[in-house]
């Protein structure tokens, strides 16, 4: 085994992919659980795949040849069987993806073989075995388990924990594939388990009306990194302020705030909801700002040094958006 806009705010999250390959069969959410499948939470999930990335998923599913699908049936297949949640699928998928190419290989650097490029000379198993696709799948996944915490790690970040590889970054191209694969292949509907419908599940936030009137009325007054108002305000800060306004408490800054309610598909956003930006989407610690969505693609927001609280337009395909909105006091 081979060992955008700084909005001055501190405060990335999951974003599925749901893109068809021929005819499937999707199972809900019960019949996931009845299949021994968790479904995790939204923040725990399946991902993530930034904004602009799902046709990419989808084109390179439709690349792979034959041996290479059978691999990923099997890595599923295993997982279904070891009762295993979907993200464990997609970690195995692209630690595969990124050592063989998804191939079983008879070859590698120094003694490394099969799908996970395992070294025999590292206890990984006898070369037969480490070539044997369906003992690969599972000992890889006996490893994945002991790795602490790995339901909460970026799938890639799972994988260089397990693979252990000089070049940790190179698990992460391959998540929109994995994604899409996992949803297909794996006939399971949003493995990211935030449901496509949670959105519309969720309970209105009923105060969500005064906290946009504070936020309106607080238009034209000057950015300053850190304020709170009454005068001034940073994006955290507007936030902080519009809520308390309507009798809910959030955190101080955006990257907590994000943890402060409710999460659901970015695109099902409703008025009063929060936005989130990040220099990485897929992590949630590098969310630089925090923004309140009106309805009707527009948001208020305190954006940066020079410009005043105001109203834009706001695009789900907007780079470093967030996958998920936040919906406080739910």
């Amino acid at each position: 085994m081979r060992a955008g806009l700084l909005f001055g705010c501190v405060t990335a999250a999951v974003l599925t992919v749901v893109l068809a390959v021929g005819m499937i069969t999707i199972i809900d959410g019960s019949q996931q659980q009845a299949m021994g499948v968790t479904d995790l939470s939204c923040d725990a999930a399946l991902g993530p795949t930034q904004p602009g990335q799902q046709g990419q998923g989808a084109t390179d599913a439709q690349a792979l040849e034959q041996e290479q699908r059978e691999i990923v049936s099997l890595i599923i297949k295993i997982g279904k069987e070891r009762e295993m949640s979907p993200r464990a699928w997609q970690i195995a998928i692209q630690a595969g993806m990124t050592e063989s190419g998804l191939r079983n290989l008879t070859y590698g650097d120094r003694d490394s073989l099969g799908i996970f490029q395992m070294r025999p000379s590292m206890g990984w198993g006898t070369p037969e075995q480490v070539t044997n696709p369906p003992y690969q799948v599972n000992k890889f996944y006996d490893v994945l388990e002991e790795v602490p915490d790995w339901q909460n790690m970026r799938p890639g970040e799972a994988a260089q924990a397990v693979e252990r590889s000089a070049f940790p970054d190179r698990y992460h191209e391959w998540e929109p594939m994995a994604v899409h694969l996992v949803q297909n292949v794996g006939e399971i509907q949003n493995a990211s388990g935030c449901g496509e419908n949670d959105g519309v599940m969720l309970a209105a936030n009923t105060k969500a009306g005064r906290a946009i009137e504070f936020a309106m009325g607080e238009r034209g007054k000057p950015y300053v990194w850190g304020a709170t108002g009454p005068d001034s305000y940073d994006c955290s800060g507007l936030m902080l302020r519009a809520y308390e306004a309507a009798g809910i408490t959030l955190p101080r800054v955006s990257r907590d705030q994000y943890k402060a309610g409710a999460m659901l598909p970015v695109e099902q956003a409703q008025p009063g909801d929060l936005l989130f930006w990040a220099y990485d989407p897929a992590d949630p610690s590098t969310i630089h700002h925090v923004a309140m969505y009106l309805g009707d693609g527009k948001m208020v927001e305190a954006q940066q040094t020079g410009v005043p609280v105001h109203v834009r337009d706001v695009s789900w395909d907007e780079a470093e958006l967030v996958a998920q909105a936040v919906r406080p006091g739910v």
